[in-house]
């Protein structure tokens, strides 16, 4: 009965203040339809990776990301074959023209900020739903500490909880979530794409540089060039045969970029300009995007750039880390924290302030052992990150193809 109350209680707030219209921002296609929910900021990428997944593992599937309303970043959720859109109100009629509208045949939800109109109106439609990355923050809203039955009837309408720590498998549990239904599992990130690289380019460079100790610095924004060259100096006072390679992050700036290294008196190599830089070479910068896959299987050690300084795009580490190469960042990532965290934390990442603390940095891996206990700790991150999302494929699939079509 107090369920059943603090339902209808919920439902006529919502139908008094929120708005009613809803309006998609696309056709929906034929065929069956997985719905990812983002609910954090930081979920994107793991999301997107997820889409990418489900689609690769069958071939008819199309595959919804939302976001929440207030979201400034819905261009991003848009990629090949991927759909994007914002969530509904909680006014029960633009829940149901949502739903009406994008018809899903499965729903896996991000952790974060859980609408309970539409929740459990999917639910009543008998459309399979996931609840992943879970964990015991985000319980402090005041609709849960008012309405405490509300929120155990919406977490009990998951058919699976996974839980991303100890802490919030054991209030999922006081929340009176089955023991059955709950999962611990790694925490929830997105593992990138392996990047590709011709094989001829990749072969002919190594045998090129013949064992030369390598590293690469991606994305280098020009405000960041001074402090990238004074690092490569420092680094070549112990290794004088060292070689940088700098892939700008504004193509349209390469000129000045060459120009500013030959103004200090380094000597640079265009690629592609026709061979392969010989020991004279000092920086190889390259003129065209697109070879970051050829230059972090090259180089062990690996600068992320457009992270020293504000108003740039980061990097997505797990790039380099799919690839085997030890990751150096600034402080500046945006939303992509939580990503070099994680591969801070598993020592596969070390965050730098300026030249001087990221020349120090490839200084010491330089070292083959060094940077290869690095690539190896990445490779773990990367390793259990896959796991996570195959528990996750796997268990959608099978729930809708129990389920059938949703009604």
């Amino acid at each position: 009965m107090a369920r059943s109350l603090g339902l209808t209680a919920y439902r006529t707030l919502a139908a008094r203040r929120e708005d009613a219209r809803f309006v998609p921002a696309s056709p929906r296609p034929d065929g069956p339809l997985v719905w990812l929910h983002a609910a954090e900021p930081g979920s994107l990428a793991a999301m997107r990776d997820l889409a990418r997944r489900l689609e690769e593992a069958r071939a008819d599937l199309n595959v919804l990301i939302t976001l929440p309303r207030d979201s400034t970043i819905i261009s991003k959720v848009k990629g090949g074959d991927m759909l994007g859109d914002v969530l509904p109100t909680e006014n029960p009629n633009a829940v149901t023209l949502f739903l009406d509208h994008w018809h899903p045949d499965a729903c896996v939800w991000g952790w974060g900020d859980l609408q309970p109109n539409l929740i459990l109106e999917a639910a009543s439609r008998n459309i399979p739903s996931l609840l992943i990355d879970a964990d015991a923050s985000g319980f402090d809203k005041r609709r849960d500490r008012w309405l405490p039955d509300l929120t155990r009837r919406v977490l009990r309408s998951f058919g699976a909880v996974f839980v991303r720590s100890e802490d919030g498998y054991q209030r999922f549990l006081k929340t009176g979530v089955p023991r059955s239904v709950l999962q611990k599992t790694p925490p929830l990130m997105g593992i990138g794409e392996v990047l590709a690289c011709a094989e001829s380019d990749l072969s002919e460079m190594s045998q090129a540089l013949s064992g030369r100790p390598v590293w690469f610095a991606n994305k280098v924004m020009l405000e960041e060039l001074d402090a990238v060259l004074a690092a490569h100096r420092d680094a070549m006072r112990l290794s004088h045969r060292l070689l940088l390679i700098i892939d700008p992050a504004d193509h349209a700036e390469f000129d000045e970029f060459a120009a500013r290294i030959s103004d200090q008196k380094i000597t640079v190599f265009q690629w592609p300009d026709g061979g392969y830089p010989d020991t004279s070479v000092h920086v190889m910068l390259a003129q065209e995007p697109g070879d970051s896959g050829l230059f972090y299987r090259i180089a062990p050690v690996s600068f992320l750039g457009s992270s020293l300084v504000a108003g740039g795009q980061a990097c997505d580490p797990f790039e380099a880390a799919n690839l085997g190469s030890a990751i150096l960042y600034g402080p500046r990532v945006g939303q992509s924290v939580n990503s070099y965290s994680i591969l801070a934390e598993r020592g596969a990442a070390r965050i730098v302030k300026d030249g001087q603390t990221l020349g120090n940095a490839v200084s010491r891996l330089i070292s083959p052992e060094q940077a290869a206990a690095m690539a190896h700790a990445g490779w773990d991150v990367i390793s259990q990150g896959a796991e996570s999302i195959d528990q996750i494929i796997e268990h959608t699939l099978d729930r809708m193809q129990t389920a059938g079509p949703s009604a």
